[in-house]
């Protein structure tokens, strides 16, 4: 039995041609060593499509066995799990078997005659590396083996925009952009749109997001900016309006002015109390002194015994009758 590339959606004449070859060259093979022989191959060895589009996963195969024991066996390892191959379908027999995750989204083309299958309704978890595995006893040997790489394309997402930062004058800002997804990984750019167009340096976090710093704002940094994300199937754009809060400058004069006056009048008063409070001990210190001189003993100068008409006794002097 001689299996033939199944005529798939992608299969061109061209194909067929490449294929015819194949199976003349393994059948010559076969012929002249007296062996059973079994060869597996894929016609494109990386395939692209389009997000929710159908594709199909070409895998051909020459045998010169009765197919009654057919067996191919289709599985997938995931670009984001690379570790973890899963099974697509199985081809066991005649009958088809379908993993439960893809149920309704994958089938063989034409099985037995070719190993081709088509995925449809294509998802970004789809992409990653397919292996396509035949083997057909009585033949002897190790199954055939082919494999494939399959790229999911899809347009930006719709990115997100927002600003951080100190937005008052003088400040420092922040533009952020991102996107969830894009195949291939979009272009980002940040411009200025409004009141004149201006593209600025877009520092890049990771490949969906791009972020743009600017330092010392003022008035002339307010406008219309605008990020845009695009990639051969197609562009989207978001945009933020930037207002910077400034401070007129004649209210930052008066500000000052006022701030020195206060100043003035805190060291005046603080000058005014140091002066006072100086006066007030230099009184009470002369106060003191003038009462211990009034309080010292005077005697008369003509009578040695007799008081000074002035000096008043600290003690009072008990009268006696006799």
């Amino acid at each position: 039995m001689l299996g033939l590339p199944g005529k798939g959606v992608a299969s061109t004449s061209m194909d067929v041609f490449q294929a015819l070859v194949s199976l003349v060259t393994c059948l010559h093979y076969c012929t002249l060593h007296k062996v059973v022989c079994l060869q597996v191959r894929v016609e494109r060895t990386n395939v692209e499509v389009q997000h929710g589009e159908a594709v199909l996963l070409p895998c051909s195969f020459v045998t010169t066995a009765v197919p009654s024991r057919l067996n191919i066996i289709w599985t997938t390892t995931p670009l984001s799990e690379p570790s973890s191959p899963s099974q697509v379908i199985v081809y066991d027999q005649g009958q088809a078997i379908e993993s439960p995750t893809l149920t309704g989204r994958v089938r063989f083309v034409s099985a037995p005659l070719s190993a081709d299958i088509l995925l449809n309704m294509t998802r970004l978890s789809d992409a990653g590396k397919y292996r396509c595995v035949v083997s057909n006893p009585p033949e002897s040997g190790s199954p055939g083996i082919a494999e494939l790489s399959l790229t999911v394309l899809a347009p930006p997402s719709s990115p997100h925009c927002f600003v951080s930062g100190n937005m008052d004058e003088g400040g420092s800002i922040s533009l952020t952009c991102f996107v969830e997804y894009g195949v291939p990984v979009p272009d980002l750019n940040w411009s200025k749109i409004k009141p004149d167009k201006i593209f600025l340096p877009v520092n890049m976090e990771d490949s969906l997001r791009g972020t743009v710093q600017i330092f010392n704002v003022s008035s002339q940094t307010s406008g219309l900016y605008q990020c845009t994300v695009s990639n051969r199937l197609g562009t989207e754009i978001c945009s933020v309006e930037l207002i910077i809060h400034s401070t007129p400058h004649g209210t930052s004069g008066i500000l000052q002015s006022i701030f020195v006056t206060l100043t003035m009048a805190l060291i005046l008063l603080t000058l005014l109390a140091l002066v006072l409070w100086l006066h007030r001990s230099g009184y009470d210190r002369t106060n003191r002194s003038g009462q211990r001189e009034e309080e010292e003993p005077c005697y008369n100068e003509i009578r040695t015994d007799a008081l000074s008409p002035a000096c008043h006794p600290s003690t009072k002097i008990p009268f006696s009758s006799s």
